[in-house]
Parts: structure tokens; sequence; C-alpha cells
């Protein structure tokens, strides 16, 4: 387990998924966090249900942290949260913001611009150990601070922070998309004749096999297709048709849209 004292400002549904993954992961004791939030009913909740303090002030909390885990929304108001951290908080802590759109640089307005800063954006598959959360340091924070942390709720990939709203967009957002999809594919399999949760059992298999041969193989998804398809058979009749069809700009778009909104909601 990590020996680090973790300090949540929000308790918000991502700073939970956290919280519960690093917990069920043993990663951190849920004595070693704490968590401040607006909302009473909610820090109630999160100690009832995790074990978090949520008891005593903030000042005490930021005080201890070694690690202060920002997880409100753009529009909250960073300043003063960044005054009572400079105020309270130990010239070493880190600031773990997983607020999306927020620069470093606005950041390390708000908190100060000497201290370690680590911009997050953690995925939304926390639960499964799977997806990867996209994490960008400044010249003051290493990765010593908050790997092991950060591998208690996922894979990790560290970038550069111009590629980070991108990641958002790309990355983060991912699981809609496959959700989307998936769905589709089942609705498609109805459309044909099948019932309902024959159509999804086998489009959940399919989905999980096709990654499952393209990590084993290592071959192109291309490669793939090639091999699957016959001449003047089944299969192509079917990608034939798929590709008269809007789907990879249409996802492509989609991937853009959120890539777009994420810069957006930086700049307010």
């Amino acid at each position: 387990m990590i020996e680090k004292q973790i300090h949540f400002i929000g308790g918000g549904q991502m700073a939970e998924a956290i919280i519960r993954a690093v917990v069920n992961n043993q990663t951190i004791s849920a004595d070693r966090m704490s968590v401040t939030d607006i909302n009473e009913a909610r820090l109630q909740f999160l100690n009832k249900t995790y074990g978090v303090n949520t008891d005593s002030s903030q000042e005490k909390y930021l005080a201890e942290a070694d690690l202060i885990v920002i997880a409100v929304r753009p529009q909250d108001n960073l300043a003063a949260l960044g005054q009572a951290v400079q105020k309270f908080a130990t010239p070493t802590a880190a600031i773990v913001s997983i607020v999306a759109g927020v620069t470093m640089e606005k950041l390390a307005g708000f908190f100060g611009a000497e201290r370690p800063i680590i911009r997050v954006i953690p995925n939304t598959l926390t639960d499964t150990g799977y997806g990867y959360s996209g994490v960008a340091l400044n010249a003051y924070a290493n990765k010593d601070q908050v790997d092991g942390f950060l591998h208690g709720f996922g894979k990790v990939q560290y970038l550069d922070e111009a590629l980070i709203d991108i990641f958002t967009g790309y990355g983060v957002a991912g699981p809609n998309y496959i959700y989307y999809f998936i769905e589709s594919l089942a609705d498609a399999g109805v459309l044909a004749g099948l019932p309902r949760e024959q159509a999804w059992n086998v489009a959940l298999e399919n989905v999980t096999g096709a990654v499952v041969m393209l990590k084993q193989t290592g071959l192109h998804p291309r490669q793939l297709l090639d091999i699957n398809n016959s001449p003047g058979g089944v299969g192509i009749h079917g990608l034939y048709e798929l590709n008269n069809s809007d789907f990879a700009a249409g996802l492509q778009r989609s991937v853009l849209a959120a890539v777009k909104r994420t810069t957006e909601l930086g700049e307010k």
C-alpha cells in the first residue's frame, strides 16, 4: 500500500470512482484519504460507504496532505481553492487536478508557480482495471510522486500537455463511442430477426473477441478484414454497405467535437 495522505477537494462521481478503485485494489487504505465537499449528504455517503475521512476541516486535511486532488468543475471558484492551498498546505504537497480543460499555466496561477502540479484526465473505466488516464507533469513534479496512486485506478499514459485535450476527447470519452457501437450492433441483430438477448450476447462476444484477436496476432484491422472476407461472400457484402455509410467520418467528427468541447470548457 502507498503511504501517502491524499485529500480530495470535491466528492463527485469521478472522485468517488477513484476512491472506490484504490480502496478495492488496496492501493491506499481508506483512512489515508479525506474528502471535503459543499454537499454534506455526499460526504456522509462517502464516509459510510468507503471509510474515508470527512469530519474535519479542510485546513487540517490540507496541512496533512501529500497529494491534493482537485475534483471540482471547471466553472467552480479555483482561485479561492488556490488561496486555501497556498495558505495551509506544505510547499511539497502536489496538486493532482482532474478538472477538464484547465491548463497547467492556470493551475500554477491558482496553486503556486513552484508547486508540483500533475494534470490528470482520468479514465471512466476505473472499476475494470482497463483504460488509460492521461497525465501531464509540470517542471516541479515527477512520476514517483503520483505513479502508484494513478495506477490504483487504471493504466497511465504520460503526455505532453499539448495533447491532453485531444486525449480527453478521444481516449477518456472513448468508451462512449464503444457503448454506442455495441448498442447499434445489437439493434442490427434484432432488426435482422434475432431475439434481443441473443443479439446482445453475440455483439459483446464479437467485440471482446475481436480486441483479443488484434492483441494476440499483432495484425492491423485491415489484415484481419482481408482474412475474414472471401470473394463475393457474406462479410464483404456487409462491409460494402458500411463503406457506403457515414460511419467512419461520423465517428471521427464525434471525436473532434469532444476535443473541441474540452478546449472550450478550459477557456471559460
